[in-house]
């Protein structure tokens, strides 16, 4: 199945319905697979490891989106 999200827009959704806009890696994680957000997925990285990845280092595209709480939080900005 085609992904209809990009994941960044999968984790903002469900950090939409978090209390505070704020989640672990994990319950982000977790909410996506439950939704089916993001099924189709390369490589073997962990789904929360990749959140992680895609939302909390300098480097990434999508970190305006999103304020890095440590040591495994996100918010939605």
């Amino acid at each position: 199945m085609r992904n209809l999200l990009r994941l960044h827009e999968a984790v903002a959704i469900v950090l939409l319905s978090e209390p505070d806009r704020t989640a672990t890696f994990q319950t982000i994680a977790n909410e996506v697979e439950r939704r089916n957000l993001f099924p189709e997925r390369k490589g073997g990285i962990t789904l929360d490891e990749q959140i992680k990845l895609r939302t909390s280092i300098s480097s990434s595209k999508y970190k305006h989106w999103f304020e890095f709480i440590k040591p495994d939080r996100i918010k939605l900005k």
